[in-house]
């Protein structure tokens, strides 16, 4: 009787691992739409190559879209977690997020020092007006007049911190998109730091 149980045990295991994908194994991130948009995009730079004045850009800014958008096809073909943000700011941080095939997209408060945990959707984060924002590595300080939202591609690990010199947030990846209210579908309310500062942060992104 126990040679029984035991063999239906390891049979039950054999069958789950044929059948059901291991939680542990990796994400394919390379069948979303972010993917699709971002080789296309790609595509269509690369075709523009030796005329980049007619995709719209100065050879400078043509560099530096296709440096992102390389880096950002790297990141969905490598990545093996879902997108996730790690809020080093030091106050509430605003972040757009989801449960894949749970949830929608919508506005959540990540409190200072958490990350969200990867069986989230970390899509993207909020900027009230009045933040001042590093969005691209390495350039300038941009005051906001009036609340963003940027975006970031699948499985992309985004840090957004407050250089202590400047008072500026500083985003460690460029984002693919930057919305302002009224573009995309995400909801971009109208809020103050100090609004998202008294907000109870949202404990199902952490746990």
């Amino acid at each position: 009787m126990q040679f029984i149980k035991i063999v239906l045990v390891a049979l039950v295991f054999i069958l789950n691992l044929t059948f059901a994908q291991p939680s542990w194994a990796g994400k394919d991130f390379t069948k979303g739409a972010d993917y699709v948009e971002v080789t296309q995009e790609l595509n269509q730079l690369l075709t523009a190559k030796a005329n980049p004045e007619q995709a719209g850009y100065t050879p400078e800014q043509f560099q530096e879209r296709l440096s992102q958008l390389q880096s950002q096809k790297y990141v969905m073909e490598t990545a093996r977690k879902r997108a996730q943000c790690f809020n080093q700011t030091g106050r509430t941080l605003g972040v757009y997020a989801n449960k894949p095939k749970k949830s929608p997209t919508q506005l959540y408060f990540l409190a200072a020092g958490q990350i969200t945990d990867d069986d989230w959707d970390c899509d993207g984060i909020y900027f009230p007006a009045g933040t001042q924002v590093v969005l691209t590595p390495n350039t300038e300080i941009q005051p906001l007049t009036e609340p963003i939202a940027v975006k970031f591609v699948d499985g992309t690990q985004s840090i957004a911190r407050t250089n202590p010199a400047t008072g500026a947030i500083e985003l460690n990846v460029a984002p693919a998109k930057v919305f302002k209210a009224g573009e995309g579908n995400w909801l971009l309310p109208t809020l103050s730091q100090a609004d998202i500062d008294v907000q109870v942060p949202s404990p199902q992104l952490i746990d």
